[in-house]
């Protein structure tokens, strides 16, 4: 089954294509061609059909891309094409050999594209790169376990260590992990939530208890309106949009808001569905609002007040009178400030008519069931948990929330990231969780908050942090500011990583660094007791189980639970009550100690295995309880603030390409947005161009534009007409983390602004290097 890793071509930005106009849908044929034809390519027929039919059903495996939960009752082809390549990326037989390391120096992999790393296959032997060295070497797991725990104990303080994680990771990894972490003795838990949705979390914790989903899948059909903010399911999350065609199906209307038009959210033809293939397929958003980078909260703020109007023309018709008195906190403070509303400054910040907004407010109005969803559109901005609360104000003023077809929806982006959290992954986990794991494993975890991501980064670029240690993901190319994270990771003593494909992270390390391959979800996991299972929480709080159907790719690899066992084994040992053996050999064990410390996880081992799994408590879906400190949902009071953009710039905003899953590059085209070969390319709207004297097709530089004395500049840019909002600017993701200042982060959820970029193109200079960042 092995095979050898394959030449690959890096991709030459002269020869990028620009097919022409956007598409306008989604899916259909083309999206089962390229669904299939990698599949089948780069894993055999055999090894496609295994895994893919077992994808996402009740007896198989979690997709490993994103969150999107899954239907009661699922078709035999429960997967979308971004799934179906994230399979192919994980679970093909493509392998890093011994003869890798010698032929490729650190130095050299370090120049080499995401894509080509991500390409060479899956990691196989623990490698160890000794300080000084440019190579490194295959070594044997107990030596890289006796390398990293002798450094973790010779620290003077756990505190010198951080240890990230990636929303991969099962439930029961996560709590393996944040117990080790706490039993060394540090809250330094850094994840990729810190990067994405950290804002929802703040905003939805400080209004309305719970920073998760108040929805159920069942919902997103029962709605009379669903409004979508800041996101592409058609590329981040696709099979969102069988459920956006189910509830047009039942009546539902659905008003999409985002700078860009994208092909997902016009049109969606099913593949699994006639008229997706020989027919016109679905009409999506009836209502798209093409809304200026920053301007979301100013949007929220105008609809409520126009809701409020309403109210007021019509006294006790429009509001939800009764959910209000019982249940909201704050409806007269909110009254009076809205009543300031400036349109003028909302029609500015929004880039939007008038008659637009009067539009989805009439919507709002006549919608008995309204769902607001988002995602990282919303997140990524200074404002971003203002902007989240204004979400919830307008949800409550209505009771749009504790009723079916109603309510809160962030989507999550990355598969277990929920679950990662739920499970004590967090810097901050509040002292109820903290005593309960203390009085479990008898020990008493440090209750000093520890680094998210954004302070990780500022600590080892002090020498605050000198170890670094990420549990999957790509944290050197996930987080902002680039060259403010190589300089970071370079001052750190040692660097690990546990993953199961080769990244950017690995080719920046510490002075000395370790890379400890670890199965994926795909494969079969036999330990002593048995086969294994794990089990995740998807984004609307529904937990299951997933089963591996494919044996390892090679022999000798470990679990991610197994590598977490063997190492705490040899940093904590005895220090806590954990039987660490154990829990290698029976996930049962740490399952049941789970429901112990857990809220809501009660008898998990026993709800796991339901067909289907469980959904966890959430009180304001399940009974409109609010877990605030009045014990209502909070109205809050948000000052407005729109990004402001001087004259001769624009409002640059990071996203994915159709090929590509956060850090993970699949392929080097954008299809929807007709683009081929390349990723170089900065999208411009034919106005703004005319504006500045610029032309479809010139190359540019991109620079940012920060009082900081810092150089940050993207070079070499292809400029691609498109019709983005006016004064806005689109670049792909992570390539534009250059131009993110460190210290650009949402206001409470230090959540990178990676959405309201301010940046200046100028014609390119030939002559200077690529993509660059210097003080």
């Amino acid at each position: 089954m092995a095979r050898k890793n394959p030449k690959v071509e890096e991709v030459n930005e002269a020869d990028i294509e620009v097919t022409g106009h956007p598409k306008t849908w989604a899916a259909g044929v083309p999206g089962v061609y390229h669904s299939m034809e990698p599949a089948i390519t780069h894993m055999g027929a055999g090894r496609a059909g295994k895994t893919l039919l077992a994808m996402n059903q009740k007896d198989g495996f979690d997709c490993m891309s994103c969150a999107w939960p899954d239907p009661d009752h699922r078709k035999t082809f429960e997967f979308c094409e971004n799934g179906a390549k994230a399979v192919t990326w994980e679970a093909t037989p493509v392998l890093v050999g011994p003869e890798f390391w010698t032929e490729h120096p650190v130095s050299e992999l370090r120049e080499r594209s995401e894509y080509w790393l991500g390409m060479q296959g899956r990691l196989t032997t623990p490698v160890h790169k000794p300080a000084g060295e440019d190579h490194y070497r295959p070594v044997s797991w107990d030596r890289a376990f006796t390398i990293l725990a002798d450094k973790l104990k010779s620290l003077p303080s756990p505190d010198q260590a951080t240890f990230y994680t990636s929303g991969r990771t099962s439930n029961e990894a996560a709590f393996l992990y944040q117990l080790f972490v706490r039993a060394y003795g540090t809250n330094n838990l850094p994840d990729c939530s810190n990067m994405c949705h950290e804002s929802s979390g703040w905003a939805m914790g400080q209004t309305i208890g719970i920073g998760k989903a108040t929805v159920s899948y069942d919902d997103y059909a029962k709605a009379d309106l669903i409004i979508i903010m800041g996101q592409n399911p058609g590329t981040n999350h696709p099979r969102m949009l069988t459920a956006l065609e189910e509830a047009k199906e039942a009546g539902g209307q659905i008003v999409a808001i985002n700078p860009l038009p994208e092909a997902g959210l016009r049109r969606y033809k099913n593949p699994q569905k006639v008229k997706g293939i020989v027919g016109h397929g679905t009409e999506i958003a009836d209502q798209f609002l093409q809304i200026r980078l920053g301007g979301d909260m100013a949007l929220l703020q105008a609809v409520s007040k126009r809701v409020l109007d309403a109210e007021a023309r019509n006294p006790g018709t429009v509001l939800d009178h009764a959910f209000l008195a019982e249940h909201c906190h704050g409806l007269e403070e909110l009254k009076a400030h809205l009543a300031e509303l400036d349109e003028a400054a909302v029609l500015e910040a929004t880039g939007l008519r008038t008659e637009e907004i009067d539009e989805l407010a009439d919507r709002y109005l006549k919608a008995e069931k309204v769902i607001v969803t988002w995602a990282m559109g919303i997140t990524q901005h200074k404002k971003g948990v203002a902007t989240i609360k204004e979400i919830i104000n307008l949800l409550l003023l209505r009771g749009n929330i504790g009723k079916p077809g109603a309510g809160a929806s962030p989507i999550r982006g990355h598969s277990n990231v929920q679950g990662d959290r739920t499970m004590g992954i967090w810097e901050q986990m509040p002292p109820s969780f903290l005593e309960a794991l203390g009085k479990e494993f008898s020990f008493d975890p440090p209750r000093e908050h520890g680094a998210d991501s954004v302070e990780t980064i500022r600590r080892m670029r002090d020498g605050g942090i000198k170890v670094f240690v990420g549990m999957g993901g790509n944290f050197v190319g996930a987080i902002s500011d680039t060259q403010a994270a190589i300089s970071a990771m370079e001052n750190t003593e040692m660097s690990v990583q546990i993953s199961t494909k080769l990244n950017r992270s690995h080719t920046v390390t510490g002075a000395e660094a370790l890379i400890l391959p670890t199965m994926g979800r795909t494969e079969i996991d036999l330990q002593e007791s048995g086969p294994q299972f794990v089990s995740v929480e998807d984004t609307v709080s529904a937990v299951h189980a997933s089963h591996g159907v494919v044996p390892p790719v090679a022999p000798g690899l470990l679990s991610e639970i197994a590598i977490l066992s063997r190492l705490a084994q040899k940093v904590v040992g005895d220090r806590v009550n954990a039987d660490w053996a154990g829990f290698e050999k029976n996930y049962d064990l740490i399952r049941d100690h789970i429901s112990r410390v857990v809220p809501g996880c009660e008898d998990y081992n026993g709800k796991i295995r339901h067909k289907g799994g469980f959904v966890l408590p959430n009180g304001p879906r399940d009974s409109r309880k609010f877990d605030t400190p009045t014990g209502k949902a909070m109205l809050t009071v948000n000052q407005l603030e729109h990004v402001e953009r001087p004259a001769g710039t624009l409002i640059l905003q990071s996203m994915r390409s159709h090929d590509q899953f956060n850090t993970t590059i699949y392929g080097n085209n954008d299809r929807y947005r007709g683009i081929k070969k390349g990723r170089e390319v900065v999208f411009v709207s034919p106005e703004d161009l005319a504006a500045l004297g610029l032309s479809d097709g010139q190359h540019v530089d991109i620079h940012g534009v920060y009082q900081d004395n810092v150089e940050r500049v993207l070079r070499n840019y292809r400029v691609v007409s498109y019709p983005t909002a006016a004064g806005c600017a689109a670049a792909y993701y992570p390539e534009a983390n250059v131009l993110v200042p460190l210290d650009s982060v949402a206001e409470g959820s230090q959540t990178p602004v990676s959405k309201a970029v301010i940046v200046r193109l100028e014609p390119a200079k030939a002559h200077a290097p690529a993509n660059v960042a210097a003080g």
